[in-house]
């Protein structure tokens, strides 16, 4: 039996994507000043960063980290249910349950962790989950590594969610869908997915790890910015290292949900807590992120002014009013042309390619942050239009293509 090497998968693998411009490459961040970075030595205007309320560097935020490693050390030093769960741990989920309006919050690492976490302690190969077609990885790859009937609909369908739901009528169902799409920056129909999931007795969980900071009233979310509370949404995440500005991400829910996580979510028993000091400068976060609307305030200006601006000559933008503002470009070639000009011009705005979106709808992923000013949006729009027309000189006119909805 003769079987390929590793060796030429991987040669094959990488030839393949560099043939149709899918070759993802790292680049190096020295310093960061504000909105403004230094990536592999050329100082930039950063507009692709999930920094959207810009406390990643706020003094306070900064200054709670130095203390508490100070006190405490560099790292978590076990898992949560050994001898990593902290005094500081305990604070930050009892801030965020309040701050969300939920009876309890549990941590987790990250928010692909979170989202392995819930689908993996509560399905098995007997359940189904119906997702949004559009949802991130983590969500899929849950589902796939739980074992249980994975189900998609179209992007913010309510009706393609009922009818898969309907399709598998036994056994426990999940409905999960993001708040706040990465990629496209819209917001999910939490309501009429709400109504989906009672009438299906189905749970409904919402990851919102682009929505908590910025939308919804005091920034508490999409979940409360649809007006649904506990009973309808008995699960919904929270990402730490977006619009908060750190690293982690937080359940919240239901108690004996929370309960059950806390005892059973492999990705949770099995992985060394958050550092304390990490906890306390998110603590400090999020005391900033509830008291300091003025952040949310200009951010929703800036949104407008680019949508305004950008409209007027003619780039071709998707429905979203969240800091995530996608021009489609279509192309793969185009987009990368595009976020090259912007670089030229000092501007740091990445190129978004399939498999992170669909085939012809490749983008330039623009997010804005309370740390730009109107100047830098201003600015940006008239690089975006002398991207567009440099990229025109160098391959034919992109195809007409509908924004997805």
């Amino acid at each position: 039996m003769s079987r390929p090497s590793w060796h030429e998968l991987v040669q094959q693998a990488r030839q393949q994507r560099a043939a149709t411009q899918r070759t993802r490459v790292r680049r190096s961040v020295s310093q960061r000043d504000g909105a403004r970075c230094v990536v592999d030595g050329r100082n930039l205007l950063n507009f692709c960063s999930n920094d959207y309320l810009g406390l990643s560097q706020h003094f306070a935020v900064v200054g709670a980290l130095q203390d508490a490693a100070s006190r405490e050390g560099a790292g978590g030093t076990s898992s949560h249910l050994v001898c990593g769960h902290h005094v500081l741990h305990d604070a930050l989920e009892k801030e965020l349950a309040d701050w969300i309006g939920a009876p309890r919050a549990l941590l987790f690492g990250s928010g692909y962790l979170a989202n392995l976490a819930v689908v993996q302690s509560l399905l098995d190969d007997e359940s189904v989950c119906v997702q949004d077609r559009l949802n991130h990885a983590s969500l899929i790859d849950a589902a796939r590594l739980a074992g249980c009937r994975l189900r998609r609909y179209p992007h913010a369908d309510p009706e393609g969610a009922i009818r898969q739901l309907r399709n598998v009528p036994t056994g426990m169902a999940m409905l999960a869908t993001d708040g706040v799409f990465s990629m496209d920056g819209d917001i999910a129909p939490l309501r009429q997915l709400a109504l989906v999931a009672r009438v299906q007795r189905a749970l409904l969980y919402v990851d919102d790890a682009h929505g908590v900071g910025v939308v919804g009233p005091d920034g508490r979310g999409s979940v409360a910015g649809a007006k649904l509370g506990i009973h309808e949404v008995p699960l919904q995440l929270a990402t730490l290292g977006k619009a908060l500005g750190g690293h982690g991400a937080v359940v919240l829910g239901d108690e004996d949900l929370i309960g059950h996580l806390a005892e059973t979510a492999r990705p949770y028993i099995y992985t060394t807590a958050l550092p304390p000091a990490q906890a306390a400068a998110t603590l400090a976060a999020v005391k900033l992120a509830r008291s300091e609307h003025w952040r949310r305030d200009k951010l929703a200006e800036l949104v407008a002014r680019f949508r305004e601006r950008a409209s007027r000559v003619g780039l071709e933008l998707m429905e979203s009013d969240t800091p995530i503002q996608p021009v489609v470009c279509g192309d793969d070639v185009r987009a990368l042309a595009m976020s090259k000009s912007l670089e030229h011009d000092g501007y740091w705005v990445g190129a978004i390619r399939p498999p992170t979106v669909p085939e012809g709808r490749a983008r330039l992923r623009v997010t804005l942050s309370a740390l730009h000013g109107v100047g830098d949006v201003d600015g940006l729009v008239v690089a975006l239009e002398r991207a567009r027309e440099r990229s025109a000189r160098i391959m034919p006119p992109a195809r007409e293509h509908t924004a997805a909805n």
